[in-house]
């Protein structure tokens, strides 16, 4: 892998995460607005790394015979999920969206839940961050020593 595909990688790991962070920051600011449903962010990773995923990929290189697949690896965001549970019912007949019986539904977010998954977020977002430092300043010192 060279330096630039680890960049990369780490630009679109910083993409992802921070619109994971994002999602987790809106479903906070929402914990009290009513009919408001949680949303999850999805990530995948962009490649099949699981075991059968690599030795299918081994088995189909016919030159590589016996050696470990090039894995790009990398996350990739792949949209949001609704949470299905429900929020619970509460009586408010004068509200706005109060349904024929005078009941809303309030928001279905945890903020324990939000809370944990925006600073595992922050901090995969802060190991990416120093992966591509880590990266540059190894291209920096490789120039140094050509020179």
């Amino acid at each position: 892998m060279g330096i630039m595909e680890s960049i990369n990688i780490g630009a679109n790991a910083l993409k992802a995460h921070g619109l994971r962070m994002d999602i987790h920051a809106k479903n906070i600011a929402n914990i009290d607005t009513p009919n408001y449903v949680r949303r999850i962010p999805i990530l995948n990773a962009t490649e099949d790394i699981s075991f059968r995923g690599v030795l299918t990929q081994m088995k189909n290189d016919v030159f590589g015979v016996g050696t470990l697949p090039y894995l790009q690896g990398g996350v990739v965001f792949n949209g949001v999920v609704e949470d299905p549970t429900m929020g619970e019912k509460l009586y408010a007949p004068g509200h706005p969206d109060a349904d024929a019986n005078g009941y809303i539904r309030s928001s279905n977010v945890n903020a324990m839940v939000d809370m944990a998954d925006a600073v595992m977020a922050q901090r995969a977002y802060e190991a990416n961050l120093a992966v591509i430092n880590i990266t540059r300043q190894m291209a920096s010192r490789a120039t140094e020593i050509g020179k």
